[in-house]
């Protein structure tokens, strides 16, 4: 079947799948969506809520609608799954979630879909991996959320600390979106300077500690705004937006997506959050970015990690799909 470039879809539509729909509607990237959920009164009803606000945003239509309605999309957003609890971490989530997982890329490959799928559940970097090994798509059209919303919080939080638009801080989070991501401080910049020569420019100090702390505050920040909500869903839709945009615009841009690895940092058989190429086709190139020793070691325990976990997974069966 062809691909429509400006139709998608959002499976899922609980907080995170509504708000994804939401920025979608604002940003004006799509003449179609449509939304599915296991509860389909669920989808219709966000399907009309979101319809309300058309006279003031992008023309476009939103639909509820069923597998056969997305075999045409361009891009197939998921975010169907348990969503994270008090206390738990995303790992915790790896049991209810696989089957749900499953169930969802099994219906898209019985359709001819030939767009590309980004997987937002969470654990996002397992259940890319899941969804690329299931669907038996290429690595390029299989991606996840990954880190963008970790990016975020450390350009937002960093931007803060040094008093300067989190717009011009360049720096990424990489690994696991979870708990044992890190951040690549030896390549952190603002707007071209190093963080070293800004920091000195402006009389500024920026010590190991407080770097640590910064990143703690990143890597705990879920936790926080879930015991205070009970969920996270601007910050993503807003990283999920960016992803998109990215594809429908055929812009190019360096993403800290998800990806399945095929022997960057000598790692293979696992997906990890990495800065990478994306555009019109999905995944371009996975960058290999310098890290210094520390965060390499930090990114081979994060990869062990995910490899500890993936092998505990029944992904042997032969792949819905081949090409």
């Amino acid at each position: 079947m062809n691909v429509n470039p400006r139709k998608a879809a959002v499976i899922g539509c609980g907080f995170v799948g509504a708000s994804i729909a939401f920025r979608f509607l604002q940003q004006g990237l799509f003449s179609h969506l449509v939304l599915l959920d296991a509860n389909q009164a669920k989808a219709e009803g966000e399907a009309m809520d979101l319809s309300d606000g058309l006279p003031y945003g992008a023309a476009m239509e939103i639909t509820a609608g069923t597998y056969d309605d997305i075999a045409d999309c361009a891009l197939v957003v998921i975010t169907a799954g348990a969503n994270q609890k008090p206390g738990e971490t995303r790992l915790d989530l790896i049991g209810r979630n696989i089957a749900i997982m499953e169930s969802i890329i099994r219906e898209i490959t019985a359709r001819d879909f030939g767009g590309i799928l980004l997987i937002v559940s969470n654990p996002v970097d397992v259940l890319t991996y899941a969804a690329w090994k299931i669907s038996g798509y290429p690595r390029e059209r299989v991606i996840g959320s990954g880190t963008v919303l970790d990016t975020g919080r450390l350009k937002q939080l960093l931007g803060e600390e040094l008093r300067v638009d989190s717009r011009n801080i360049h720096a990424f989070i990489i690994g696991e979106h979870g708990d044992s991501e890190l951040a690549v401080w030896s390549e952190a910049n603002v707007s071209g300077l190093a963080l070293e020569d800004f920091c000195r420019i402006r009389g500024q100090a920026l010590s190991r500690p407080d770097m640590d702390r910064l990143y703690r505050q990143v890597r705990d920040s879920a936790y926080e705004i879930i015991k205070r909500k009970g969920v996270t869903c601007y910050g993503i839709a807003m990283g999920v937006g960016r992803i998109a945009a990215s594809i429908v615009r055929d812009e190019h841009a360096v993403l800290p997506i998800s990806v399945v690895l095929s022997g960057q940092y000598g790692l293979d058989g696992l997906a990890l959050s990495i800065p990478s190429i994306v555009g019109r086709n999905g995944l371009e190139e996975i960058l290999e970015i310098p890290l210094s020793g520390e965060e390499e070691s930090a990114l081979r325990s994060s990869a062990q990690q995910m490899q500890e976990v993936i092998s505990t997974l029944k992904l042997g069966r032969e792949p819905a799909y081949s090409k």
